[in-house]
């Protein structure tokens, strides 16, 4: 859907309202960015930015219906349009007008666009303004993509540089960032840039060059102990203690990983299909790939009992003194 509205938006068939709704940013900025360059391909566009959660949605009736002043179209941006979600109680920080707002969406100004940003899972489809909102503007939902639509939008911001890159660098790409697409870009970006000339990206070369992230070290030093491997798992756990990373923090995050890893297998057994698991676990389906294929995989026995180590150590850092660092230290040099 995006890439169809993108193309439309490019080739100057921009709508008078957008609604963008769902929690991958990237899509977000992405919408944004591609609006303000065709609109500003012959001048430059008055945008306004508005908070619903601050501002009124009759605010931005207002200025959307107000002519601008130094450009033929103007761009307004509605963020946190919380009146289409379900409503919590005592939670409303303003009482906006939507009734007025559904009025106005069936005629709105044809000198701007209006953006509506909803960064939330789910809308609210009972509302009345949800429905009308869908009916009347161009609806994009922002998810991010399932495991094989990421690994080929990966590969096409690859090419989009000039570059290639491998099915093994994708997945180690993936891996260490995760699945934020705004760093994935930013990744992939700093990679072709350091190229130059030069036109494959490997997976030594996203090794070398891609920031690694606290999560992702976390599951690597996991990963390093459950296969036994102290001296990997020691290693990234001094260099974390380098970075100034707290024990007890990285105790939080191993003990997360197991029990999400327990929950996986627990699921699989139980005879769920990665997608199943990914969908009641509410991660990504690459994470639980990640999981089943991993050829040091535990027993349950394993995972539980390294638990329980991890809980008691998280119940000294909390409760003694002295070399806080020593304790999580023995855990990963004792192994299992």
């Amino acid at each position: 859907m995006f890439t169809k509205v993108w193309k439309e938006i490019k080739n100057g068939r921009v709508a008078p309202v957008y609604l963008i709704y769902g929690q991958e940013s990237y899509f977000i900025d992405e919408t944004i960015n591609r609006i303000k360059a065709t609109l500003n391909s012959t001048e430059e566009t008055e945008v306004r930015v508005f908070d619903m959660e601050e501002s009124p949605v009759d605010a931005v009736i207002d200025e959307a219906d107000t002519f601008p002043f130094f450009s033929e179209k103007k761009l307004v941006i509605a963020k946190n349009a919380y009146f289409l979600k379900a409503a919590e109680k005592g939670k409303e920080k303003i009482d906006h007008n939507v009734k007025r707002l559904e009025n106005w969406l069936a005629n709105p100004s044809d000198f701007c666009v209006t953006v509506f940003i909803a960064p939330y899972e789910k809308l609210d489809e009972r509302k009345k303004i949800t429905k009308t909102m869908k009916d009347k503007s161009v609806v994009l939902f922002a998810e991010t993509p399932k495991e094989n639509d990421l690994a080929t939008w990966v590969k096409s911001e690859v090419a989009n540089f000039e570059k290639s890159i491998s099915d093994e660098a994708v997945d180690k790409l993936i891996e260490m960032v995760g699945l934020d697409m705004l760093k994935l870009q930013m990744e992939i970006e700093k990679m072709a840039l350091y190229l130059g000339e030069e036109k494959q990206i490997t997976m030594e070369l996203v090794e070398d060059l891609v920031a690694k992230t606290l999560e992702h070290d976390a599951f690597k030093m996991l990963n390093a102990y459950l296969a036994n491997n102290r001296v990997e798992a020691l290693e990234i756990y001094h260099d974390l203690l380098r970075q100034k990373e707290e024990p007890i923090m990285l105790v939080g995050l191993l003990a997360s990983n197991i029990r999400t890893m327990n929950n996986v297998f627990y699921l699989q057994k139980k005879g769920y299909h990665p997608n199943q698991i990914s969908k009641q676990l509410k991660i990504h389906p690459y994470r639980v790939k990640l999981m089943l294929e991993n050829r040091h995989r535990p027993s349950e026995e394993r995972l539980l009992k390294a638990l329980h180590q991890l809980a008691d150590i998280d119940k000294k850092l909390k409760s003694l003194s002295g070399n806080r660092e020593r304790y999580l230290e023995m855990f990963l040099l004792k192994g299992l």
